[in-house]
């Protein structure tokens, strides 16, 4: 067993996996890596499991020391990452000799970087996961949701033995936000009004700093739905709720798992990892698409794992 021991961290410091899936009928809700591409690319580069358990660093302010010579993976945001002072880039796996200290400082590009370990981070399973939600005092190194805290120590099992690998830059995943997100029309779309349909597809929306891992508010022109009141339903990761004051929720990971708010539709899974990586002010812009283009272009991404 190896370890690396925690010399600062954050409460925005998290280990996830891929996520609790089966519980939402127990009002269980689903957690999880909040950009689900570049954990699988993290732990690609070791030969994990796409979802063996990972470090979500959003927005830096961590510090691990090694304990003994070893080999990570980091994926995601430019973190300011650095070993002993020297600059490490993201998409690549990297030795770390003991006694060296491996530092994320400040976002540079994009917010979540993800860590990968051998075999992955160990941690108890609950409900069939490790990943943690804090709200709901599950999963994490104890078992009880609680951020990772200076001083504890990460271990792993998996071999270090193994030649160091770098995604190649046609494969990295791009935390621009050039191209517009995808969203999957719901089921209550007819029910708001005409311009307000113009207004959430034609629209730039700013990302509002009340954002966490429950949801991110976007700030623009008000929506307006037109509707009866609604009973509330389950709600899917992704949906993009529209409270009174028409200002839509994008509800992420530890989203709540019921909701009576109308919803234009749901984000799909490869929007929701781009915005993850989005920090407070960013602009976006949503697109419409039909639940068949977004699953084509979910199985057409997933196909890169097994192709590389």
């Amino acid at each position: 067993m190896s370890r690396l021991s925690i010399e600062t961290s954050t409460p925005l410091c998290l280990l996830q996996d891929a996520g609790r899936f089966g519980v939402r009928h127990l009002g269980v809700t689903q957690g999880g890596a909040a950009d689900w591409r570049s954990m699988s690319w993290a732990n690609w580069l070791l030969g994990n499991a796409l979802d063996a358990p990972v470090i979500e660093i959003t927005l830096g302010g961590f510090s691990v020391l090694a304990e003994e010579d070893c080999v990570l993976a980091l994926g995601g945001a430019d973190l300011g990452a650095k070993i002993d002072g020297e600059a490490l880039a993201p998409w690549r796996s990297f030795r770390l000799h003991k006694g060296q200290r491996l530092q994320f400082t400040q976002p540079l590009l994009g917010a979540r970087a993800y860590l990968a370990a051998p075999g992955g981070f160990d941690a108890p399973q609950v409900l069939g996961s490790r990943a943690t939600v804090v709200r709901e005092e599950l999963g994490g190194q104890d078992g009880m949701g609680r951020p990772l805290t200076q001083g504890r120590s990460l271990s792993y099992s998996g071999s270090s033995l193994m030649l160091l690998r770098e995604l190649p830059a046609d494969q990295r995943p791009d935390l621009n936000l050039a191209a517009p997100l995808d969203l999957v029309l719901g089921a209550q779309i007819g029910e708001f009004s005409g311009q307000s349909l113009f207004d959430a597809f034609n629209s730039v929306w700013t990302l509002d700093s009340r954002a966490d891992r429950m949801g991110i508010r976007l700030l623009g022109t008000a929506l307006e739905y037109q509707g009866k009141p609604m009973i509330s339903e389950g709600i899917p990761l992704g949906a993009v709720q529209v409270p009174p004051d028409g200002q839509p929720i994008v509800l992420l990971n530890d989203r709540q798992t019921i909701g009576g708010y109308p919803r234009l539709g749901a984000l799909s899974p490869l929007a929701l990892a781009r915005l993850a990586q989005c920090l407070p002010g960013s602009k976006v812009r949503l697109r419409p698409v039909v639940q068949e283009v977004a699953h084509r272009q979910q199985v057409e991404y997933l196909q890169q794992f097994s192709n590389s």
